[in-house]
């Protein structure tokens, strides 16, 4: 599938697949996509509804390092551990890689940091900062057998316009174990189908204000 980089509204890069016209992260703002569903309502939500030590992070779309990146930043700025592992079964190219400026628009003095995310090992665990260690996993979706694991998961896969085999109740139940309890999902995705897969699997959901160029975004959490 051909794909280029492109320049997003607030100046960020992200990756196009022109085949499904597609895109990593949202044209309207990749960066500003990311910290309003993620961190503002993933991870600074999480924190001031629990106040854990140490978060435990999954994220559904590794791609480019984005989310990670910023939850790296986050973590130093909260003073928190943060113990994130990125699912992925096509990882972003090198080549790819080197066009992104996620770090001179977040955090010039990091660069050495968004290079590390990439350039650690996968299927083991990297301190890439004294606050922030990453695990990359290269596998499907439906793969993921956790259980009561993670506090926070970023639900980042591709739209369900173009894999709708990604936002179905048997992907949300995994979620939904892979979570202890009162832990929380995030994602961008805030269609009909997407709320009724994660309802059928027991999450109670919030339809909040969406990022740039949408009007809604979802959290739901796993009460008990």
């Amino acid at each position: 599938m051909k794909r280029k980089i492109i320049t997003t509204a607030d100046g960020s890069k992200t990756i196009h697949l022109e085949e499904w016209n597609e895109q990593y992260h949202s044209k309207h703002g990749a960066i500003q996509e990311a910290r309003h569903v993620f961190i503002k309502n993933g991870l600074q939500y999480l924190q001031t509804e629990t106040a854990c030590e140490t978060v435990r992070i999954l994220e559904i779309g590794f791609g480019t390092g984005l989310n990670a990146f910023l939850s790296s930043c986050e973590a130093d700025r909260l003073q928190i551990a943060i113990n994130y592992q990125g699912i992925e079964a096509y990882p972003v190219s090198e080549e790819e890689i080197d066009q992104l400026n996620y770090a001179q628009l977040i955090s010039k003095d990091q660069d050495d940091r968004f290079q590390k995310l990439h350039g650690s090992v996968w299927e083991e665990e990297v301190e890439i900062s004294p606050l922030f260690k990453l695990i990359k996993r290269q596998q499907l979706f439906s793969e993921i057998t956790d259980k009561n694991a993670f506090n926070l998961i970023f639900f980042d896969a591709f739209g369900p316009r173009v894999q709708p085999e990604l936002w179905t109740e048997d992907i949300f139940k995994k979620m939904y174990d892979a979570l202890k309890d009162n832990g929380i999902l995030v994602t961008y995705s805030a269609k009909g189908d997407v709320k009724r897969a994660l309802l059928g699997c027991g999450f109670e959901l919030e339809r909040l204000k969406g990022p740039p160029g949408k009007r809604h975004m979802l959290r739901a959490t796993k009460k008990r």
